[in-house]
């Protein structure tokens, strides 16, 4: 897969690499503002069953 997307970004190897390094900080900002509080909110994580 990743190397599918290195063959299909276009320019030299220094404007890929930047491409790149922009795809993974786009997919990084969609996990943490849509995918992460979406699943917060399906997962047990703040049912917590201990008592003091």
């Amino acid at each position: 897969m990743y190397g599918w997307i290195w063959r299909h970004l276009p320019g030299p190897i220094p404007l890929r690499l930047l491409l790149a390094l922009a795809l993974l900080a786009a997919v990084v900002l969609v996990l943490f503002v849509a995918v992460f509080p979406w699943a917060e909110n399906a997962l047990p994580f703040l049912d917590v069953t201990v008592d003091q």
